[in-house]
Parts: C-alpha cells; sequence; structure tokens
C-alpha cells in the first residue's frame, strides 16, 4: 500500500514545551549512540533504559528508538547518531478534531499531551480520512526545523490499480529536464529557465562568499532547495495528470545513471543543471503516480538516446537534441525519441 508522510507544524507551543521537547530530543540521541554499540541491542527491550539511566522516559519512545536502531544500525557508516528524534507507534499517537483544530497526543516527560497543529488544506483531507477509518495511521516523528517543531505521521492507504495498458516514457535530461511522452502525445519541460536561476543563485552565493557572509549562504542554499523541490513538485504532478487524461496504467524511468555526463553535450545548462535534484524529481513522480495507482517500472537508459525506430543503433544518430537515424533519415527531437524509447523498454529493465 501507498504510504505518505503529513508534516503537521505544532501550533505556538509554549517555551514549557519547547524546553521539553530539546530534553526529551537530546536523551534520546544519547540513548541511541548508547544502544549502537551494545552488545545485547538484537535482545534488547525497554527495561534496557534504566541501565542506561536513572531518569523518567516514556516508555514509548524508548521501544520505538530500539527498534529504529537495530534497523538502522546495519545501514549506519557513521559511528554516532548526531540527532535522533523521538518516535511513537502508531498506539501512542492519537489525532482529534476540537472545534476547529485538529490536535495531536503524544507521550512526553511529564504526562500524555494534545496540542494543535497547524493543518494546510490538502493535510487537512488526509486527517479526515484518518479520523473516518479510509486511511491508516502509521509511526510518528517529533523533530524540529529551524525554530519550529512539527510532528510526521506515516499514513498508508488502498489504491485500487488502473487496468489501462498504455504507457509513459519519461527521460530526464540537462536541456530539457523531463520529456514525457506517451503515444503521440509529449510534454517537455526545459530546463533554460531553471538554469538561469541556478546561475542567478550561484553568482549571489559567490558575492556573499566574498564578504564572508556565510549564514546568508546557507540561508540562500535553503530557498534554492526549496524552488527546486516545488519545481519538481509542479513538473511532476504535470507528468501524471497528463498520465491519466491518457489512460496510462504504467509510467516507465530510466535508472538514473550518467545523466551528469551529458553536461559535455549542453555546456551551458550543465554548469547550471548539473546538481539538479533529478532523484528527488522521480521519486515525486512515482509516488504520485503510485497514489493514482500507475505503475512505475525502471529501465536501463543504454542505448536509448542512439537507438532509431527502425532499430539502427548508432553514437552519430544523435547531436545535442536532434536526432537523426544514419540508416533511414529518421528525424526526431532526440528526448523526446529517448522517452518513447524508455516506454518501450529496448534496453530490458533493471531490479
Amino acid at each position: 500500500m501507498p504510504t505518505i508522510t503529513l508534516k503537521l507544524e505544532l501550533h505556538n507551543p509554549t517555551k514549557v514545551k519547547q524546553d521539553m521537547y530539546e530534553r526529551m530530543t537530546e536523551v534520546n540521541t544519547s540513548f541511541a549512540n548508547w544502544l549502537l554499540n551494545h552488545p545485547k541491542l538484537n535482545q534488547a527491550t525497554s527495561k534496557l533504559f534504566k541501565e542506561f539511566s536513572s531518569q523518567r522516559f516514556p516508555s514509548a519512545v524508548v521501544n520505538q528508538t530500539i527498534r529504529e536502531v537495530k534497523s538502522q544500525k546495519k545501514s549506519q557508516k557513521a559511528k554516532k547518531f548526531r540527532t535522533f528524534w523521538c518516535c511513537f507507534n502508531n498506539q501512542n499517537v492519537k489525532v482529534e478534531k476540537k472545534g476547529a483544530f485538529y490536535t495531536v497526543s503524544f507521550p512526553t516527560l511529564e504526562k500524555r499531551i494534545g496540542v494543535p497543529v497547524v493543518a494546510r488544506p490538502y493535510q487537512e483531507a488526509w486527517l479526515k480520512r484518518l479520523l473516518d477509518g479510509t486511511v491508516k495511521q502509521g509511526a510518528a516523528k517529533l523533530y524540529k526545523k529551524r525554530t519550529k517543531w512539527y510532528l510526521a505521521i506515516a499514513i498508508t492507504f488502498e489504491v485500487k490499480p488502473r487496468h489501462e495498458t498504455k504507457v509513459m516514457g519519461v527521460d530526464l535530461g540537462l536541456r530539457y529536464l523531463a520529456v514525457a511522452s506517451v503515444g503521440t502525445k509529449s510534454l517537455f519541460f526545459k530546463g533554460n529557465q531553471c538554469a538561469f536561476v541556478r546561475r542567478r543563485y550561484a553568482a549571489l552565493r559567490r558575492t556573499l562568499g566574498k564578504e564572508k557572509k556565510l549564514h546568508m549562504i546557507r540561508k540562500i542554499g535553503r530557498k534554492e532547495s526549496r524552488w527546486m523541490k516545488d519545481q519538481n513538485h509542479k513538473i511532476s504532478r504535470q507528468i501524471v495528470n497528463v498520465a491519466l487524461a491518457n489512460g496510462v496504467g504504467v509510467i516507465r524511468m530510466e535508472a538514473l545513471t550518467g545523466i551528469r555526463k551529458r553536461a559535455k553535450l549542453a555546456k551551458e545548462a550543465g554548469r547550471s543543471l548539473h546538481s539538479w535534484a533529478f532523484h528527488q524529481l522521480q521519486t515525486m513522480i512515482a509516488y504520485k503516480a503510485e497514489m493514482a495507482g500507475i505503475r512505475v517500472e525502471w529501465v536501463d537508459p543504454t542505448y536509448t538516446s542512439q537507438t532509431c525506430k527502425c532499430g539502427y543503433r548508432e553514437k552519430a544518430n544523435r547531436n545535442g537534441i536532434h536526432f537523426r537515424c544514419q540508416r533511414c533519415g529518421y528525424t526526431l527531437h532526440a528526448d523526446l525519441n529517448g522517452a518513447i524509447n524508455i516506454a518501450k523498454a529496448i534496453s530490458g529493465f533493471v531490479a
């Protein structure tokens, strides 16, 4: 079943509550790092916390931290966690609606408390479904982002798979961030405007760097990341909407390899877009498609930009954004040709 995460901002928590959340995070991080090297981690239970500390701490958080540390130890390359946020399972977080406000309650150092949250319109739709039981609540995480506290709640739901047989191919690149193809229809997302904005941010960072304004550089970086994420949301939404409107049952995308090597074919765009969040864009397309019941498949991108519909493959077939088959003379936009070949999965699928 698909899963989404609702990131609910806690509405104006008091200084006392914020300090308590900070203390909980500090204790939990220390406990997680202590657990990471404990010889009996695999057999650990909530009773083990008494061995770590005599202070009072919610057993719900202790149990979830033990589970999280167990699952993360294999992939944890660093020897310690920088921050280990407090997590709760679905039985320890309760969502309610009181009047016009939604509230969430969870265990804390003192007692279980209920706090109001800032629910955006799209979040309210999911919260309503959570309360009427049409979606299932998963684990939750209490975390801080800059000066605000949030509770991230995982929500799973069932989606009826679409039985349409049409396949859409999506090609990612530098001159065009994405090109989608289904049947005789295509959708292009140019990269030149995004490249211009990236160059502007880069120039601003260079200026700030000369002035030693490091805090402003970090601020600009966060602003640029939010802008890139917004662009990827818009692109992915349009792609999935076109897929739905054209009866697509499967979206095929390339397994990301070598996109940045194409910069030599598009030097100007490459300077600005080689660090574009392509993986983020693919992830957004994938989860939006999954939510709509569209299956996502990953294909080997090898030769997709060099192969003609007649089957002839030659590196010389592609010249920048132009594709012309050296054997049959067939011409097409190179990225569109790539999207069509991805839809056909001419080089096979990847696991």
